[in-house]
């Protein structure tokens, strides 16, 4: 850590899944004087992803990975990602002649044990809400699908269809809620956090704002009630729900507007996604209540687990960092390295164009022996660096191959459990 809290900027991480409400929560929070809060700043994702370079990068992504790693790993990254966002955090507040900084991100769900690690006094604010409601808003504003082109809904192979062919974006969206809310779930009985409920918010939003300010130290006359801030901000941003801007005081029409977006079809493949215990334990009963009398079927925790492990096995196939601070080249790399030890090398010469410069005298051949010795050892390593590339092309491959049979595996479970008749 950085040894001296109190000269570490205040800052405040407002934790929820993208179409939740988190924009709407930070614009009414930083209405008060002391708090200021960017769009969406995705600082500690860049920190926790130190260190991974652009495979397209010219000077060679491998050898940036390598050697970045090797120099990190002798010094203690959590001290060095904390004084680079304490700077970071600082300046903005400064500039902004505020005293707290709310980190509105709702992907830092991937980052809970990193925020943890370099903010671990930091307190939390964790706004849940309906995961139908989440899902319709990734329909209606992202176009999200939640069923299939043929209206049919979305069976298993056509889910994993889609984690192997549509854009990252869309399952990624789809993994916010399979894999990310769980994780927010568990987050809830941290110390130091503040747990919002969406329906609440907008229900009570003048009651659910002086209860975190409170949290947060601030003092909660500061704000005007039943005030709706304006939202220019936002328009210089390409982040946060842009609809805030057409906005002039909280909506409550959102909270029940999923039940005539969503078909039957759509509600259940968002309850197999969530499954119906993490609802409950959430609070929404009554919402898994409604979906039911419409038809949905809880098929069960199994099914939503294998649902998970799925989407774990994308997210881990898909991930560059695999988990790890800092590791092996990316995945499908070509041979740039073996390319730029040939372009680059100063003995990587035409030896005929050597011995013209300097003659036939002995000590010119003796030189040029040795430039050709050199060049020899270069292009050695070339080939050795060309041939570590294939193979790790080649690991990677096996890589791909194994976590398709992994999915195929689990689809064939997860089938053979959907088309087993449950017994009532």
């Amino acid at each position: 850590m950085s040894g001296c809290s109190g000269c570490s900027p205040r800052v405040c991480f407002l934790l929820g899944l993208p179409r939740s409400g988190t924009t709407l929560l930070a614009h009414l929070l930083q209405h008060h004087p002391d708090i200021v809060a960017p769009p969406e700043p995705w600082l500690m994702l860049a920190l926790e992803a130190f260190g991974w370079v652009d495979q397209r990068h010219p000077a060679g992504s491998s050898l940036i990975e390598a050697a970045t790693s090797e120099f990190l790993g002798r010094i203690d990254r959590t001290i060095v990602s904390r004084a680079f966002a304490d700077a970071a955090y600082g300046q903005y507040l400064a500039k902004a002649g505020k005293r707290i900084i709310i980190d509105k991100t709702p992907r830092y769900w991937t980052a809970l044990e990193f925020l943890e690690s370099v903010y671990p006094e930091a307190p939390h604010l964790l706004l849940m809400r309906n995961p139908y409601a989440i899902a319709a808003s990734l329909k209606s504003t992202w176009g999200i699908p939640l069923q299939a082109e043929s209206s049919h809904p979305v069976s298993v192979s056509t889910l994993v269809d889609l984690m192997l062919r549509l854009p990252d974006v869309i399952i990624s969206s789809l993994a916010d809620l399979v894999l990310g809310l769980p994780k927010l779930a568990a987050h809830r009985i941290r110390p130091q956090t503040q747990v919002v409920q969406y329906e609440l918010l907008v229900a009570h939003p003048d009651e659910e704002i002086r209860r975190l300010l409170r949290g947060l130290g601030c003092d909660p006359a500061a704000v005007a009630p039943a005030a709706m801030p304006q939202a220019d901000y936002l328009r210089s941003s390409s982040f946060g729900d842009r609809k805030i801007l057409e906005r002039n005081a909280v909506d409550q029409n959102s909270v029940q507007a999923w039940r005539s977006q969503l078909s039957v079809e759509e509600m259940q493949t968002v309850t197999d996604l969530v499954g119906a215990e993490l609802l409950v334990e959430l609070g929404y009963e009554q919402e898994l209540l409604h979906a039911q009398q419409a038809g949905v079927l809880d098929r069960g925790g199994e099914v939503t687990e294998l649902y998970r492990r799925l989407f774990r096995g994308w997210w881990d196939f898909r991930s560059a960092k695999a988990g790890e601070p800092s590791g092996p080249p990316h995945a499908g790399e070509s041979v740039h390295t073996a390319r730029s030890v040939l372009e680059k090398s100063p003995s990587a010469l035409d030896i005929s164009k050597v011995r013209q410069a300097n003659g036939p005298s002995g000590a010119n051949v003796e030189e040029n022996l040795r430039l050709a010795t050199s060049m020899a050892v270069q292009l050695q390593q070339a080939l050795l660096a060309s041939e570590a590339d294939r193979a790790a092309r080649l690991d990677a491959m096996c890589d791909r191959d194994a976590a398709i049979a992994m999915l195929r595996g689990e689809v064939a479970r997860l089938e053979q459990i959907l088309n087993t008749p449950r017994s009532i």
